[in-house]
């Protein structure tokens, strides 16, 4: 191995180390027990099984590492591998984005209140320590507002309290789930601390971006469905169905944001409504989007995120024009049921992901489990992405290859056969006068 060409990852997918191997990068792999795979045992060059979220343990296995077998460069792209790849960069002055700047995206209320100090028009916000808390803060900033984890991801922990009488529900779920990874969530970031924070109206989108020395490039402007009701993600779709003096306004925002957060290197992924005063940023994070959104932005710009993050280190990633030019649409439809039915079977995910249009087809639900009730992305039974003429034609044909091709079979507690469906979604473009 080279050092020189060596990139230290924490934590990964098969199909993250595939992508460093193929830039002619060797790789050194930190993964955790729970998320090994043959494929990454054949594809990395070195690779330590450890748990990456404790730096009590990935602190002197670097230090073994950085001697033999070396590297250069450190990076994750995974949201639980994040802060540790930060201190890694900090460790041995890699350049990367460092813990501070890290810190400021994965903590929710450290990146309300850095804001808060830099824009006089910052969200409201306020950490949740203690049930009067609620009551305090409806009564300063009114209602409704949000509480959420201050670091969890895909919608998870998330409340809206609309009024006073909210609060004693609000403030047992965050008793509960406090301290926990939840029983539903394969994931391993653990739920601590709780943010309140102003709810923003508005519909919402999220926005893909790269930066190389401190140039902000937005790719993608992504247009998000979600609903009133829960927080989980029904689709999401690219381009935007924006016009030009939102996407302006748009990117303006965005841009500046990460100036104000301090990041001057690497891929971002950030959420924004935009309301009445124009675009404001509900959360961001240094690393690519989930929910499939990567092969969307891939097939609409021909530009592939997850290789540009590892590339950038070793000055291999293209340089973006300012504006990339968009060529055709695509989308993510979320495929749901009826809460109480049970998945009996799955047909079809084989033959859809052999169809010519389709990026992408991810069921987790199994049979024999119940459907529950939408609060977030876990709730969901699965998703398929697809490209089209344009966005309006990719999300209907991502509703019509649910149910006609990926068949997701339910049956009611009283024995009703049916099929799962994709998510429903509103239509319609946002401009401003």
């Amino acid at each position: 191995m080279n050092p020189e060409r060596s990139l230290l990852l924490v934590g990964a997918t098969d199909e993250t180390v595939a992508k460093a191997k193929q830039l002619g990068l060797h790789v050194v792999l930190l993964q955790h027990p729970t998320k090994t795979s043959a494929e990454q045992q054949r594809l990395a060059d070195h690779l330590e099984v450890v748990d990456y979220t404790r730096w009590d343990l990935v602190e002197p296995l670097v230090k073994r590492l950085w001697d033999r077998p070396g590297f250069a460069a450190a990076t994750s792209i995974t949201e639980p591998g994040l802060e540790n790849a930060a201190r890694i960069n900090d460790l041995f002055a890699l350049g990367g984005t460092g813990y501070e700047v890290t810190r400021r995206f994965r903590d929710k209320a450290l990146m309300r209140a850095h804001l808060a100090g830099l824009d006089a028009d910052a969200v409201r916000a306020r950490p949740l320590r203690g049930r009067e808390d609620l009551d305090a803060f409806g009564e300063s900033c009114g209602y409704p507002f949000i509480v959420k984890p201050t670091d969890a991801t895909a919608g998870i922990g998330v409340y809206r309290l609309d009024g006073p009488a909210d609060a004693d529900r609000v403030w047992a779920e965050v008793r509960r789930l406090s301290g926990t990874r939840t029983d539903r969530v394969s994931t391993l970031l653990l739920l601590r601390d709780f943010l309140m924070e102003e709810y923003l109206e508005g519909p919402e989108y999220s926005v893909e971006s790269f930066s190389c020395a401190g140039r902000h490039v937005v790719i993608a402007v992504t247009e998000k469905f979600t609903d009133r009701t829960h927080f989980a993600e029904l689709a999401h779709a690219v381009p935007a169905r924006i016009d030009t003096v939102v996407e302006e306004e748009v990117r303006a925002a965005v841009t500046g944001f990460l100036d104000r957060l301090g990041v001057r290197d690497g891929v971002c992924h950030t959420e924004i409504r935009i309301g009445a005063q124009g675009p404001r940023v509900i959360e961001s994070h240094n690393r690519i989007a989930g929910d499939a959104i990567t092969d969307l932005v891939h097939s609409v710009y021909g530009i592939d995120t997850i290789t540009l993050a590892l590339a950038a280190s070793f000055g291999l990633a293209e340089r973006l024009p300012d504006r990339p030019e968009a060529h055709g649409g695509a989308a993510v439809r979320s495929v749901v049921g009826r809460p109480g039915d049970v998945v009996d079977s799955i047909v079809g995910v084989a033959e859809a992901q052999a169809l010519a249009d389709v990026l992408a087809v991810r069921i987790s639900a199994k049979p024999g489990e119940t459907v529950r009730p939408l609060r977030d992305n876990w709730d969901r039974l699965g998703l398929v992405a697809v490209t089209g003429a344009d966005t309006t034609a990719a999300l209907r044909r991502g509703a019509a290859l649910v149910g006609d091709v990926v068949k997701v079979r339910l049956r009611s507690p009283e024995g009703r056969p049916s099929l799962a469906k994709a998510a429903p979604v509103s239509d319609g473009a946002v401009s401003r006068a």
